[in-house]
């Protein structure tokens, strides 16, 4: 059973200190291909050149590159450019993280729509999908996405959490959707149950966003109370159990879905066992 964790934040420095060990893990745990989030352009340099020291087989790791909306304020006119010779990088596979964050406002509102939406231009310019943030934010996201979804080529809202209203948009927007440990949280996830078994086969993704959102349902917990990629398949079991799945054919699926999204290369089973 293989699966692939769409956003590992693996420059964060909890992780970065260990992670050839963490692949490992993860690979021996079925995780047999990741991506790693870019979410400023020295993040998703940084992530670029992860992917090429750890990876020496070009099949496993790869990237996004983009410009989180918590740093929107940092977007200039040198920006675009710096940020489409990364996207011209084999390892890059997604523009993004980008969207925008109105919960914590960490970047003002204005700047986070002119950010998300240079790069969205980007997006269709060089035809590659989009990896989105969303916070608090969905109906304005909408509106902005309206204007471009026809010139890209695919997007997905990472790290859903949203109510059924936001759900049911996106999907009409043909907009994939990503799944993490949130719905393993029974202080706040619970009200994901029931719509995970809304979300088309075609499009949806898991994801650990570690070392951010271990699952509360993962035992036995680690001491250090960082998720890595190796617990990816809580994520899975928790998915597979509220859309009525066996958890070998939602890994099917979701992997899938995931290799076509980024258009990242098969491995035959043997291959993805053995890190």
């Amino acid at each position: 059973m293989q699966l692939i964790d769409i956003a590992v934040n693996l420059t964060h420095p909890s992780l970065a200190a260990q992670a050839e060990a963490l692949l490992e893990r993860a690979y021996a745990a079925g995780v047999c291909q990741m991506l790693l989030t870019g979410t400023s352009l020295a993040e998703s340099e940084a992530s670029l050149a992860l992917c090429r020291r750890l990876d020496g087989s070009g099949e496993r790791l790869f990237s996004t590159a983009g410009v989180h909306p918590h740093d929107a304020s940092s977007w200039n006119g040198a920006s675009a450019d710096r940020l489409k010779a990364l996207l011209g990088e084999a390892e890059v596979r997604a523009v993004g993280e980008c969207g925008l964050d109105f919960d914590r406002d960490f970047s003002p509102r204005p700047l986070q729509e002119k950010a998300l939406e240079q790069q969205l231009a980007l997006a269709a310019e060089l035809n590659m999908p989009v990896f989105l943030h969303e916070r608090e934010a969905s109906q304005r996201l909408l509106e902005i996405l309206r204007d471009f979804r026809d010139r890209l080529p695919a997007a997905v809202v990472h790290c859903f959490t949203g109510e059924r209203q936001a759900l049911y948009a996106y999907l009409d927007l043909d907009l994939h959707i990503g799944i993490t440990g949130w719905v393993c949280d029974e202080r706040r996830g619970t009200h994901l149950h029931p719509l995970l078994k809304d979300i088309p086969g075609g499009r949806l993704m898991l994801e650990t966003d570690a070392p951010f959102l271990l699952p509360r349902s993962l035992r036995p917990k680690p001491k250090n109370g960082r998720n890595e990629p190796a617990f990816l398949g809580e994520v899975l079991r928790e998915v597979a159990l509220h859309r009525g799945q066996s958890q070998a054919q939602l890994a099917a699926e979701t992997t899938a879905c995931a290799r076509a999204f980024f258009a990242l290369p098969p491995l035959p089973e043997r291959a993805a066992a053995e890190s």
